[in-house]
């Protein structure tokens, strides 16, 4: 078992936390989900690692609350209006800072997260492989709500928790590049997966981002 430790999730920067999740399993019920893709993100420009991608970056509101802290607890958003996001919150307390779960590999549970993706499908390994690619899907597939927003995800009596790898992955078996998606900051390299595995979601740059290295936020 891994150790089950928020204080792990505090090691230096965003960056390094988000190191030290991939390849970690979230548990919900029934389904387990081992993360083969995250990306990191910071705070306000007065902290200590501002980012105009983050939410947290004009500061702190009802909304994005949990991302400033402890470490080790849930934020959930809806993005787009339908796709509930899961991200870990990884600063000291009241510094913001937080690890968005963009893909994971579906380990247990797979009945229940094939009626959660819709079922009808043959059970093949590509379409397993597709069930949590994408924040997203990978929302869906563990059945997460707003509701779940704040959860401590190293209690062991939360509905959700987080099981961390025994040590970090090593960097050959990590990639890294820029976030998907986003318009500034958008050349910043904290966005890591695990290139065997087949259930992480393809890169695409925001058509409102400049050119790769003309400006970086």
């Amino acid at each position: 078992m891994g150790r089950v430790n928020a204080a792990d999730l505090e090691i230096g920067e965003p960056d390094d936390a988000a190191r030290r999740i991939l390849g970690a399993t979230v548990h919900a019920g029934a389904v387990s989900v081992r993360i083969v893709e995250v990306e990191a993100y910071g705070g306000p420009v007065d902290g200590p690692w501002p980012d105009p991608a983050a939410h947290s970056f004009r500061g702190r509101t009802p909304r994005n609350a949990v991302m400033f802290g402890p470490a080790g607890r849930l934020y959930v958003y809806l993005s787009y209006g339908m796709h509930l996001c899961m991200n870990v919150s990884c600063g000291p307390d009241g510094t913001a800072a937080a690890v968005l779960l963009r893909a994971g590999h579906v380990i247990a549970g797979h009945d229940l997260v094939d009626g959660r993706r819709g079922g009808g499908q043959s059970r093949t390994a590509r379409v397993e492989a597709g069930w949590a690619r994408g924040p997203g899907n990978l929302g869906r597939a563990l059945a997460v709500g707003l509701a779940d927003n704040g959860t401590d995800l190293f209690d062991a009596s939360s509905p959700i928790t987080l099981e961390l790898p025994e040590h970090p992955l090593g960097d050959d078996a990590v990639k890294v590049g820029p976030r998907v998606g986003v318009s500034v900051a958008a050349d910043r390299p904290w966005r890591f997966w695990l290139p065997a595995s087949p259930a992480v979601s393809n890169y695409r740059r925001s058509p409102r981002a400049p050119q790769p290295g003309l400006r970086e936020g």
